[in-house]
C-alpha cells in the first residue's frame, strides 16, 4: 500500500499539466536533434543496426552494455570475469575497441590517449538510454575518434514521467538495483529525471569481483521550439583483476577459473594472492545542450567536461629492482607492489545545422573542438627482501627505501578539432545521393618517464605530434520501391596512433592509419517478413593490428602492419511466422588477411617473409539468431550465437611445439594450441507482465534469463606470444621455451558454464 501511494503521488506531481499529446511527441522528437547530425537513415548507403528501448530493456538484466550489441551483426564480445560484469569490450569485423567510435548524445566517451571506452566506469549506463546505432564499417563523419571498424552512436533517453524500480539477482553472487524516476513536463516547460545503479558480483573467475555504483541526472527547459538540457553521470568501480588470463597448462593444475594475478608465495614457499590487486576508478560526465528547432533547421550546441581519477595496485615477484629506481645493480631482483594512479580532464565544444525541406534533401554541418589532459605517476608501496637470481638464498639490504617511492610521472596533452559537411540529396524519384567529408586535426603531446624499461634504461617519451587527415565518403542508394533498397557507398578514414603505440614501439618508426571502405548492400521489407545483405571491403595501409599480446596493465597490443583488408557478407534476416512467434537472425562470412607478413625467429635477427596471413581476433563466421513467443503477458525468448575460430596472432599458426619439463627432450614434447576455438551457445529470457493498475500501479515484470543453457566450455578471449623457428623446409612454425607446456606464452579468458539471473521490475 505504501508503494501504490507512492506512486500515486508521484503520478499528481504537476507534470499533469503536459502539452497537448502532439505537443508532446514534438518536444521528445526536439531532444532526439541532438544527434541528427552523426547518425545515419535509411537512405543512407551504409550498413548499421539499431536497438530501441524496448529491446535495450529486455536484455538489460544485470551485464555490461557490450552485451547489449551480441545479436548485431559481426560482434564479438569479451569479459575478463568470465560471466559478462566488469571488464568487458566487444569488436567489430574483427576491429579492436580502441578503433571503435563511441559517443553519447553525439559527445566522444573514448579516452584521449588509449581511445578506449571502460565500460566498467559506466555502470548500468544502458538504463538510461534511449536507442544506440552501430553503424559498421567507416560509418559516418561524427566527432571524436576516427572510426575503422564501427560507429557507436548511443542517445539518452527522453523525460518522460515515470517511476520504476528494477532488481536483478543470481550466479555468481551477481545482483543490480535500479531506481529510476522522471517529473515528465512540469507547467509544459521544465522536467527532470534520473537513476540510480548498484551492481555487484563476485565473477565465475576467482577473486574477479566487481563493485559499480553509479547515477544519472538530467534537467531541461523545454519551449514549443527549443530544449536546453543538463545531464551529469557518475560512475565508480572497484574490480579485482582478471587480466592475466590463464593457460591450459594452467587450468590443468588449478581448474578452468584460476586467475593468477596478485599470485606470490610466502616465505614456506604458499601460493598466496595480494589481497588489494584491485582496479579503482571515478568518472564523472557533464553536457550542457542546446537544441533550437527553427523550421526546416534545427541546430545543436553542447559542452562537455569529463573528469577521471584511478589507482590501482599490483603484485609484481622476481623483479628487476632497477627498473623500479630502487637500485643501480641490473642484477639485483625482489617482490614488490606498484600504484599506478593518474587524473585526466576532456572537455570540449561539438555543434549542428541540421537542414531537412521534408522532400529530397538533407544537409548537416557540425564539428567539434576537445582538449585532453592527463598526469600519470607510479609508486613503490612496498618491496620484500632483494636477491641475486643466481644466489636466491642470499638476502641484501636495500638501504634508503621510503615509503611511495615514486618511479615515473608524466603529462600528455591531445587536442582534436575536427569539422564536417554531409548532405543527402534525391535528385531523381527513388534515387538519392550522399556525400559527406570531414577534416580532422589531431595534435599529440607527452612528456616525463613512463612506467616502461627498455634496453637504455627507463623509457622516456617527449612527443609533439600534429595529423590533418581529410576523410571523404559518398554513395547512392535506390529505393525501388516501398519494399525493396539498394545502396553503394565508399569512405576513406584515417586514425593517429594512441599514447600505448608510442609507448609499446619505443625507437620504432609509428604511422597513422589508412582505411578505404566500399559497402554494397540490398534489403527487402515485407510487413510479415525482412531480408538483408551487405558486402563489404574494407582495405588498410598501417592498420593497427591485434598482436595476441598484452601490456602488464591487460590491455591488448597493436602494431602497424604495412597492408591488409577484411571483406565479408553480412546477411539479415527476420520473419513474424504467427502474430505470437518471430525469428531474427543474422551471420556474417569473412576473410581477414594481412599481407606480406614477417616473422622474426627465435635468434632475434632473422626475418621471415611468410605472405598473407589471418588477422588475430577475427572469426569468418558469426551466425546470430533469435527465436520469440509472446502469449498476452508471456514472453519467451531463445537466442543463439556460433562463433568460428580465431586465431591468437598474425602469424597463421593454429599450435606450437612445447615441452612438459625443462628437459626439452622429444619424449617430454606436446602439442598446445594458439587458437580460440568455436564455439555455440544458446541463452533464454522468460518474462511475465503483472497489470497492477488495480492498486494504483502501472505493471510489474518478472522473469528468469538463462545464460550458457548448453554449459559450453569456449574462451571468449586470450593472448599468445610464442617464439618461432624455421623447419628444414623452410616452413615457420611456433615453440615455446619460456615455461612448461603453454603456459608463460598463451593465455585464454574462459566464459562461465550455465548460469542465469532472476529480474524483478515494478513501474509505477
Amino acid at each position: 500500500m505504501t508503494m501504490a501511494l507512492l506512486g500515486a503521488a508521484f503520478s499528481a506531481l504537476p507534470a499533469t499539466a503536459q502539452l497537448p499529446q502532439d505537443d508532446s511527441l514534438r518536444i521528445i522528437s526536439i531532444q532526439e536533434f541532438q544527434v541528427v547530425s552523426t547518425r545515419v537513415s535509411q537512405k543512407t548507403p551504409m550498413a548499421y543496426s539499431q536497438l530501441n528501448r524496448e529491446t535495450i530493456q529486455q536484455n538489460n538484466q544485470g551485464r555490461d552494455l557490450p552485451f547489449l550489441l551480441a545479436s548485431t551483426p559481426s560482434v564479438t564480445l569479451t569479459t575478463d570475469a568470465g560471466n559478462g560484469v566488469g571488464y568487458t569490450s566487444f569488436r567489430v569485423r574483427g576491429t579492436d575497441p580502441s578503433r571503435i567510435n563511441i559517443t553519447a548524445n553525439g559527445i566522444p566517451l573514448n579516452d584521449g590517449e588509449s581511445s578506449l571506452v571502460y565500460f566498467t566506469n559506466m555502470g548500468d549506463f544502458a538504463s538510461s538510454v534511449q536507442s544506440i546505432q552501430i553503424q559498421r564499417g567507416v560509418g559516418t563523419s561524427t566527432n571524436g575518434a576516427g572510426a575503422f571498424g564501427a560507429t557507436v552512436n548511443m542517445l539518452t533517453e527522453p523525460i518522460t514521467a515515470h517511476l520504476s524500480l528494477d532488481f536483478s539477482a543470481g550466479s555468481y553472487g551477481t545482483h543490480k538495483e535500479t531506481l529510476r524516476f522522471g517529473t515528465g513536463l512540469i507547467n509544459g516547460h521544465f522536467g527532470l529525471q534520473g537513476r540510480l545503479s548498484n551492481i555487484g558480483s563476485d565473477g565465475y573467475i576467482d577473486r574477479a569481483s566487481s563493485t559499480l555504483n553509479s547515477y544519472f541526472l538530467q534537467a531541461g527547459w523545454f519551449g514549443r521550439n527549443n530544449t536546453i538540457k543538463l545531464i551529469t553521470f557518475n560512475g565508480t568501480e572497484r574490480t579485482y583483476m582478471a587480466w592475466n588470463y590463464t593457460s591450459k597448462y594452467e587450468q590443468s593444475l588449478y581448474g578452468r577459473s584460476y586467475n593468477s594475478c596478485g599470485l606470490y608465495h610466502d616465505a614456506a614457499g604458499n601460493m598466496c594472492f595480494y589481497e588489494n590487486q584491485y582496479d579503482n576508478y571515478r568518472q564523472q560526465h557533464y553536457q550542457l545542450h542546446w537544441n533550437q528547432y527553427l523550421g526546416d533547421w534545427n541546430t545543436h550546441m553542447a559542452l562537455h567536461y569529463t573528469l577521471d581519477g584511478y589507482d590501482y595496485d599490483q603484485m609484481k615477484t622476481g623483479k628487476k629492482l632497477r627498473e623500479w629506481l630502487l637500485t643501480d645493480d641490473a642484477a639485483m631482483r625482489g617482490d614488490l607492489v606498484q600504484r599506478k594512479a593518474g587524473a585526466k580532464d576532456f572537455y570540449g565544444l561539438v555543434a549542428s545545422a541540421n537542414y531537412d525541406n521534408h522532400d529530397n534533401l538533407t544537409v548537416n554541418l557540425g564539428g567539434g573542438a576537445n582538449h585532453f589532459h592527463a598526469t600519470r605517476y607510479g609508486q613503490v608501496l612496498w618491496v620484500g627482501t632483494p636477491y641475486y637470481k643466481e644466489a636466491p638464498t642470499v638476502a641484501l639490504p636495500l638501504p634508503g627505501l621510503m615509503p611511495n617511492h615514486p618511479y615515473y610521472n608524466n603529462v600528455a596533452d591531445k587536442t582534436d578539432i575536427n569539422v564536417y559537411a554531409k548532405a543527402n540529396w534525391e535528385f531523381l524519384p527513388g534515387l538519392s545521393a550522399f556525400g559527406d567529408v570531414q577534416y580532422r586535426y589531431v595534435r599529440h603531446q607527452m612528456s616525463g618517464p613512463t612506467g616502461d624499461w627498455g634496453d637504455g634504461g627507463q623509457i622516456r617519451i617527449d612527443l609533439d605530434k600534429q595529423f590533418n587527415f581529410v576523410n571523404p565518403k559518398f554513395g547512392l542508394n535506390y529505393q525501388l520501391d516501398e519494399a525493396q533498397r539498394l545502396y553503394a557507398s565508399y569512405a576513406v578514414a584515417h586514425r593517429e596512433p594512441t599514447r600505448d603505440h608510442y609507448e609499446e614501439h619505443y625507437g620504432e618508426q609509428v604511422r597513422p592509419e589508412r582505411m578505404g571502405d566500399l559497402e554494397l548492400g540490398y534489403k527487402y521489407q515485407h510487413p510479415r517478413w525482412m531480408a538483408g545483405i551487405n558486402l563489404y571491403h574494407m582495405h588498410y595501409k598501417d592498420q593497427f593490428v591485434l598482436t595476441g599480446e598484452l601490456d602488464e596493465e591487460g590491455v591488448a597490443v597493436t602494431k602497424n602492419i604495412d597492408k591488409s583488408y577484411r571483406m565479408g557478407i553480412e546477411l539479415e534476416a527476420a520473419w513474424q511466422i504467427l502474430d505470437c512467434l518471430r525469428w531474427d537472425g543474422n551471420a556474417t562470412l569473412s576473410r581477414n588477411r594481412a599481407q606480406d607478413m614477417k616473422v622474426t625467429l627465435d635468434d632475434y635477427t632473422t626475418v621471415v617473409n611468410i605472405g598473407e596471413t589471418p588477422l588475430s581476433f577475427s572469426p569468418e563466421v558469426i551466425v546470430n539468431n533469435q527465436l520469440t513467443y509472446t502469449q498476452k503477458a508471456f514472453r519467451c525468448t531463445l537466442m543463439g550465437q556460433y562463433v568460428g575460430e580465431q586465431y591468437l596472432t598474425n602469424y597463421g599458426v593454429k599450435t606450437m611445439t612445447c615441452w612438459s619439463d625443462w628437459s626439452q627432450t622429444d619424449d617430454v614434447k606436446t602439442t598446445e594450441t594458439l587458437m580460440l576455438k568455436a564455439h555455440f551457445v544458446a541463452n533464454m529470457d522468460l518474462s511475465y507482465t503483472l497489470n497492477l493498475s488495480r492498486i494504483g500501479l502501472k505493471q510489474a515484470v518478472v522473469g528468469v534469463t538463462l545464460y550458457n543453457l548448453l554449459n559450453a566450455k569456449y574462451d571468449n578471449n586470450g593472448w599468445a606470444a610464442p617464439q618461432f623457428r624455421q623447419d628444414a623446409q623452410g616452413r615457420v612454425y611456433a615453440v615455446n621455451t619460456w615455461g612448461l607446456r603453454d603456459s608463460e606464452a598463451v593465455g585464454f579468458a574462459p566464459s562461465a558454464p550455465f548460469n542465469f539471473l532472476t529480474h524483478f521490475s515494478l513501474n509505477f
